[in-house]
């Protein structure tokens, strides 16, 4: 199948935001391939948007699987040939456990399993879709991230320690870096974002803001133009009326 759209793939957009990433790209004309480890939250996820009229589709992933990702990317190679946008948004917070409000009581196992998910298969999905955005010579990744990973700001700012969260973005931003050193000159811009508190399953409804308004910044990041931001941090758009560039 042949697509003069863009194609996008969207990590855990089952629910929360994702799912709002992937909806918002498919309403500005971009055909979203939703993912999910749950393949039934994807399914009806897929049909909840297709009945919107959105363009999208849908496979299973599991970010922290070598041969589930390798199985994936056979199968985009298969039915598209290509990928021009990812956004790397699956990801755990284990922060309201008891042991993660200081680095003194923090289980090294939780640390291990949140850095799998949160920077190893961040790492694992880029390199396997990074391929198929050169075919084009055109690519737009989208990391998720969070102001608590800004170095410049731990000292003075008023979030929980939370140990693994904070270090597994910190991995992020550093990954976002490096890979956006790599690709100067491959048109594939790399960039790193934090959308904030929001009301989620992991923000919890006492948090200010939707998910709707955590995606803005994501999709910006995701339709660049050609020559825009490479290997930033930004703040959620929402908060300043525009994007805003983070201190690491």
């Amino acid at each position: 199948m042949t697509y003069q759209k863009k194609i996008a793939v969207v990590t855990g957009s089952n629910r929360g935001l994702g799912y709002a990433i992937a909806r918002k790209l498919s309403q500005i004309g971009i055909h979203v391939v939703l993912t999910s480890r749950n393949q039934r939250d994807g399914l009806a996820v897929k049909e909840q948007l297709s009945n919107e009229g959105l363009d999208v589709n849908y496979h299973t992933l599991d970010v922290t699987s070598d041969l589930n990702v390798a199985e994936f990317v056979q199968w985009l190679r298969e039915a598209y040939g290509r990928v021009d946008i990812l956004v790397n948004n699956a990801g755990i917070n284990p922060t309201t456990k008891p042991e993660e409000s200081s680095l003194l009581t923090v289980q090294l196992e939780t640390m291990r399993s949140t850095f799998d998910t949160n920077v190893l298969a961040l790492l694992r999905t880029s390199q396997a879709l990074i391929p198929l955005m050169k075919v084009h010579n055109y690519g737009r990744i989208v990391n998720v991230s969070t102001e608590m990973a800004s170095l410049a700001a731990i000292t003075s700012d008023y979030y929980p320690i939370a140990p693994s969260y904070r270090l597994s973005k910190l991995g992020v931003n550093g990954l976002t870096v490096l890979l956006a050193k790599e690709l100067l000159g491959a048109n594939i811009l790399v960039n790193a974002y934090s959308p904030g508190w929001m009301k989620t399953d992991m923000g919890g409804e006492n948090a200010p803001f939707t998910a709707d308004q955590g995606a803005e910044t994501a999709v910006y990041l995701a339709t660049l133009p050609d020559g825009g931001a490479q290997g930033q941090f930004f703040a959620e758009m929402r908060q300043f009326g525009g994007p805003i560039k983070l201190q690491w």
